[in-house]
């Protein structure tokens, strides 16, 4: 650390100890998410559970002051660094110039959910929070598939990823993460391996992406999630009967119709329009935000359509016969694997019901 320097931007805290949100005479905000990794042996115990070849374009986003980056440099060929802020641009320009790293390190400055991401073999990152999901997913639609993706995330968020069926903590987010890939836990990361703390701990995952993906229409399957995730603990039944889900699809189910008539009945045609999104794009909901956990009592109360409403009975008769046929009327999306969704979205589909 630049003593002198750290002084001219802001003095030492009371007590003499130097401001933990300075290094190098750079300020960190941690309003953009920025806690550096200061502890060197958890960063080589991350290094080593990354398994980075010699062969290896690894990506990292956020690097900061590259701490992880000058680890990552010597463990693969090349590191493609993706940094927002420009002043940690020049720092990690001036910590390896003059270096044998200089010419192996390519430093992108921009924001990554929006630029177009090179080829990569593995991301090592340790990430601002507050980009978790909209980033996990733009990760899992990069094409062509990398190896796999060791992020540090948000001790909370990491549980989530990797909760399975009958968690408390299992939702939308889990299923679909877990559609396209397989996820772990590696190890939980206390929240005084940074400079400065932030406020909760932190866990590193890896997510390997499926080969091949799923063959399944993702905005399908993500619309079916959606609904059954709305209230994760009623049953399936209970859920189908509300009047805006019941709404939603017969709205989709007669658009669907009309198109079938005006393409003389073509199903092959329509069986195209309905692929026309490719797996892994997120569509109008890059975030997959995170159902927000509360108890059913604390939602506004459902509206279902009253069995002496004509108007839409048959469609609703229709739903509730295939959750009958599949055995899932009773129950809850908080106790259904990956499989059990698969199975009831093919069969809302074979009975012409469709969720995008």
């Amino acid at each position: 650390m630049a003593g002198g320097k750290m002084k001219k931007e802001k003095p030492p805290q009371r007590g003499g100890a130097a401001n933990p949100h300075y290094q190098g005479g750079i300020q960190f905000h941690k309003s953009k998410g920025q806690h550096i990794l200061k502890n060197p042996l958890l960063i080589n115990t991350i290094i080593q559970k990354s398994g980075i070849k010699s062969t290896d374009v690894v990506l990292e986003i956020g690097p900061g002051t590259g701490n992880l980056t000058k680890k990552l440099l010597e463990a693969g060929k090349s590191v493609v660094a993706v940094e927002l802020d420009p002043r940690m641009v020049l720092e990690l320009e001036r910590r390896f110039q003059g270096t044998p790293f200089s010419n192996r390190l390519k430093v992108i400055q921009g924001d990554v959910l929006k630029c177009d991401l090179p080829y990569f073999d593995i991301c090592v990152a340790n990430i601002p929070y507050q980009i978790s999901s909209p980033l996990t997913f733009k990760l899992l639609s990069h094409r062509p598939l990398f190896r796999c993706a060791v992020i540090m995330f948000q001790r909370e968020f990491a549980m989530r990823l990797v909760a399975q069926a009958g968690d408390t903590l299992y939702c939308r987010l889990s299923v679909n993460t877990q559609l396209l890939s397989r996820v772990s836990h590696l190890l939980k990361v206390g929240r005084n391996n940074f400079r400065p703390p932030p406020k909760v701990d932190s866990s590193v995952v890896r997510i390997e992406p499926r080969r091949p993906q799923p063959s399944v229409n993702f905005k399908e399957w993500d619309g079916l999630v959606r609904i059954c995730f709305n209230r994760k603990n009623k049953t399936l039944g209970s859920i189908f009967r509300q009047k805006t889900v019941l709404s939603l699809l017969e709205k989709n189910y007669k658009t669907l119709q009309a198109l079938q008539l005006s393409q003389n009945g073509s199903s092959e045609d329509t069986e195209m329009a309905m692929d026309a999104s490719a797996l892994g794009d997120t569509g109008e909901d890059p975030s997959m935000e995170i159902d927000d956990g509360r108890d059913d009592d604390e939602m506004e109360m459902e509206v279902e359509v009253e069995d002496g409403d004509t108007r839409g009975s048959d469609f609703k008769e229709k739903v509730l016969s295939v959750l009958k046929q599949g055995g899932f009327e009773e129950k809850r999306s908080s106790k259904l694997a990956q499989a059990d969704f698969m199975h009831l979205l093919s069969l809302f589909n074979k009975a012409g019901i469709h969720f995008s």
